[in-house]
């Protein structure tokens, strides 16, 4: 654990495991603070993984001014040169595999493999759903709300049936112990308003590395057909579909083993 400044900003970064490099790039509102998050994960048995605080969030810094997707990607080669890694194999989830698209497409010589979940090109190949719009609910009305369209198999009868469910969910996203923090809210929103304008569609052609596309078959924020416009837009990409929603990763056993095996075939 430590913070890192690069010639953009100071960033918060976590490293953990041995072996060939993997930068994981978080979704929406992520916060390294909030456990378990990807560092728990299978991934750091196999590889050198590093995640950190994209700008706006969590530890890093908070820049006063409206935030672009290409300002995204460019922190994420900043973020390499500061560590000295010249090429990497890259995890984008939800949010950040927006943001992997962008680094492929404006970095392309820094990434030899590219893994992209949960996520969407945007223009003409389907946007993920608009998650500023969950801003004007109330609190719990937010949570059901996000429980349904991060899992379509979630109803309200289902979520009357399983309140233990909701408590859980509400627990995951609760950040009050961070609230206060300067600019908590502004960098939330300004990563929100960035996210809007994500549109790599007419650009994927440009991707060039072998990319792995995983998604959830009932996910309603990344749709299963904005995935398949993606895998039928770039060269040379594999598309699986797991037993879940948003959060496939944690709901289905096959993920890891996948990835690990699809970042593996890079020695062979």
């Amino acid at each position: 654990m430590k913070f890192l400044t690069t010639d953009r900003l100071k960033f918060y970064v976590e490293q953990a495991g041995s072996g060939a490099p993997v930068l994981v790039i978080n979704g929406t509102g992520n916060d390294l603070r909030k456990k378990p998050n990807i560092m728990d994960s299978p991934l750091t048995s196999h590889f050198q993984v590093t995640a950190y605080d994209q700008r706006g969030l969590g530890q890093s810094e908070k820049p006063d001014s409206d935030y672009t997707m290409q300002d995204y990607a460019d922190d994420a080669a900043a973020l390499l040169d500061a560590l000295n890694i010249d090429t990497a194999m890259v995890l984008g989830i939800s949010f950040g595999g927006m943001v992997a698209q962008e680094f492929a497409i404006r970095h392309g010589a820094r990434l030899s493999r590219l893994a992209l979940w949960c996520t969407s090109p945007g223009g003409d190949g389907g946007a993920s759903y608009p998650l500023q719009e969950l801003d004007a609910l109330d609190a719990d009305t937010r949570i059901r709300t996000g429980m349904k369209l991060n899992d379509k198999r979630i109803d309200d009868d289902w979520l009357a049936e399983n309140p233990d469910a909701i408590e859980t969910a509400r627990q995951r996203l609760d950040m009050s112990a961070y609230e206060d923090e300067p600019r908590f809210a502004e960098g939330r929103a300004l990563q929100l308003k960035a996210r809007a304008q994500h549109d790599c569609w007419s650009r994927l052609s440009d991707i060039s590395c072998p990319v792995f596309l995983g998604g959830g078959k009932y996910d309603g924020i990344a749709r299963p057909e904005a995935m398949q416009n993606m895998a039928a837009q770039i060269s040379d990409a594999r598309l699986t579909f797991y037993e879940g929603g948003h959060f496939f990763a944690l709901q289905d056993g096959k993920v890891f083993p996948d990835l690990i095996a699809f970042f593996g075939e890079q020695n062979k």
